[in-house]
């Protein structure tokens, strides 16, 4: 079936095709709302209106004035309400009000609204004259006044205050212009995670990628419960509302249609998935003790920006390149030293054996290191062993698949981590991402795109200290852009991330914020009304900064087409059950416990 499709404004090329005038523009607009203020100054870049009194306006709406010049076009001055207030006129004590109620006082009521400008067209920047009239802007006018009719490639993310559409400029988020995305929020409430899936699966199926879209990837991390294993999954909860929410941004409302979920293997000697609501579909991830040690994986077992500060991180590195130089893969596991090991807890042992014996200390430490050094490197590499034990195997090196490889799977890949201990789940974004960004670095080509989704990014990148996750998003954040790495990163609190991050997002998100969080300078992009109005913001209210538009929109996006858990699972579409079977392997274990199935026999 054809997807539906999107009712995008008008593109940038409109104006070379006979685009209206400013003036003409103007007269498209909705009912007049009332007049430019004289009682308060009007600039070229706020100014106030008063509200008529059969008419009102709220935050967010979207307004039009003219102002008349001589010998040259009209002047549209289009902006959106960021500050409402009313007042009695004629009042001068506060008890006055009991009296004008019972109408012993004449006095008015009036209504004012401040307007924050955000398109002058032409540009000449003159303030609008008191008493002009001030329309709602609509249809074209809107477009315009938002600026989405200069966008060539419009993401429906949302509608605004006044039920309509809103839209990101694509241009700002696959690289062209601009890059990544930074949503903010309590968690819980701001709904971060929510947002960064309905952006993707606006990309995805708006089709404003183009022919670039059918091969665009996302890897996205799973960090709390199991909510994200079943996004090829409809939503059982979908109303009819929703449905035509969708409808109305020009989206079909249905699941992911290509998911690939991978969890880390159990502890035994199966290997199986570790999860227990999706029981199929799913592939254990791991690494070989071989290539733990050939691929210089030991820096991120040590993945906290705390551990880099300390001196003992001149013995990881010298420990990895000798792990490099004289692990030889051997069945079930490596030979070492010519000793056979078989699992990462033989590893550690072995490894603060040669550290622990004066004459083999100095061959793998590199150089004159102080005993003390060496044995705090051994206590923490002691300590991983009960987190990592399952993630770096020699058990189970023949028996399936386990790479985690976005060019070679679904165009949604989740990465299951919320069953790992906080040094597991370092290490395996750590790893994940570095291998994606070195694979992307070898092809030499930004397509396809490849989007990250990243939750509690202030715990893998934080201000302050330095690891190697911490480098691999820097090197995301600066250099991704131009080799297609797109980064979606979600935090609590945007002030305790990476300063370079935040500031490389070309797009940023707010949901819902703490009071103390809100006052901070990261969210200076935000007007007095609006770090008001995120102390207060719904579930699914977020707003909006792009580069495009001078002012964030206040925004709603739908609730999720796709199952956010369990209870909510549907089952999942015929091409859904196809592409599982035809992407198991024979001699994988597909769920906890069960076995490769064929099409008619898969157990949702």
């Amino acid at each position: 079936m054809p997807e539906p499709a999107a009712p995008r404004p008008a593109a940038a090329g409109a104006a070379a095709a006979g685009e209206p005038a400013a003036g003409d523009r103007a007269a498209t607009a909705g009912e007049p709302v009332g007049r430019v203020l004289g009682t308060a100054d009007a600039t070229p870049l706020t100014f106030w209106t008063a509200v008529a009194p059969d008419g009102y306006l709220q935050l967010d709406d979207v307004v039009t004035t003219t102002r008349a010049l001589p010998g040259r076009d009209p002047v549209s001055i289009a902006g959106v309400v960021t500050a409402v207030r009313a007042r009695h006129e004629g009042a001068q004590f506060d008890s006055d009000v009991f009296a004008i109620a019972e109408g012993m006082l004449p006095a008015q009521v009036q209504e004012a609204a401040e307007v924050t400008t955000t398109r002058i067209d032409p540009e000449v920047y003159v303030p609008p004259r008191p008493g002009a009239p001030v329309h709602r802007a609509t249809g074209a006018a809107r477009d315009a006044a938002l600026h989405f009719d200069r966008m060539s490639r419009a993401v429906p993310i949302g509608c605004g205050r006044d039920g309509q559409p809103t839209y990101l400029n694509a241009d700002f988020l696959d690289g062209q212009r601009g890059a990544h995305v930074s949503i903010s929020g309590i968690s819980g409430v701001a709904t971060k995670t929510s947002f960064a899936t309905f952006l993707l699966y606006s990309v995805f199926r708006s089709g404003v990628l183009g022919a670039d879209g059918v091969n665009a990837k996302a890897l996205i991390f799973n960090v709390k419960g199991e909510d994200l294993l079943f996004l090829d999954h409809p939503n059982t909860r979908l109303t009819p509302e929703t449905v035509q929410a969708y409808t109305r941004l020009g989206l079909p409302a249905g699941p992911f249609p290509d998911v690939r979920v991978y969890a880390p293997p159990r502890a035994d000697s199966s290997g199986t998935p570790d999860v227990t609501s999706r029981t199929s579909g799913v592939d254990s991830f791991y690494w070989t003790l071989a290539e733990f040690c050939a691929k210089r994986l030991l820096p991120y077992v040590f993945a906290d920006a705390d551990d880099e500060r300390q001196q003992y991180t001149m013995v990881v590195h010298a420990v990895t390149a000798q792990l490099a130089r004289l692990a030889v893969p051997a069945e079930g596991g490596i030979s070492l030293d010519g000793v056979r090991i078989g699992a990462y807890e033989a590893l550690v042992d072995h490894l603060v054996d040669q550290l622990s014996d004066e004459d083999t200390r100095a061959s793998w430490t590199g150089s004159a290191v102080s005993l003390g050094t060496v044995n705090a490197f051994a206590r923490r590499l002691i300590a991983s062993k009960r987190d990592l034990g399952r993630l770096i195997r020699g058990d189970l090196a023949t028996r399936r698949p386990h790479e985690i490889n976005t060019t070679e799977g679904a165009q949604v890949t989740v990465v299951d981590l919320h069953n790992l201990p906080d040094r597991a789940q370092r290490f395996v974004v750590g790893v994940t991402l570095k291998t994606e960004f070195e694979r992307k670095e070898k092809a030499g080509t930004a397509k396809p795109l490849l989007f990250v989704v990243l939750d509690e990014l202030n715990k893998y990148a934080p201000r302050d200290g330095s690891s190697p996750i911490k480098e691999v998003l820097l090197d995301i954040a600066e250099r991704g852009r131009s080799m297609g790495v797109i980064l979606v990163g979600a935090q609590q609190t945007a002030s305790e991330v990476e300063r370079r991050i935040v500031t490389n997002s070309a797009v940023r998100v707010v949901g819902r914020l703490d009071p103390a969080e809100a006052s901070r300078p990261e969210y200076g992009f935000l007007p007095p009304t609006a770090r008001q109005r995120v102390l207060l913001a719904r579930p699914g209210t977020m707003f909006v900064n792009q580069p495009d538009i001078p002012v964030p929109l206040c925004l709603e996006f739908p609730f999720p087409a796709w199952a956010t858990r369990h209870a909510e699972a549907g089952p999942p579409p015929a091409a859904t059950l196809r592409s599982i079977t035809q992407r198991t392997d024979p001699f994988a274990v597909v769920g906890s416990g069960a076995t490769a199935v064929g099409d008619d026999e898969i157990p949702f």
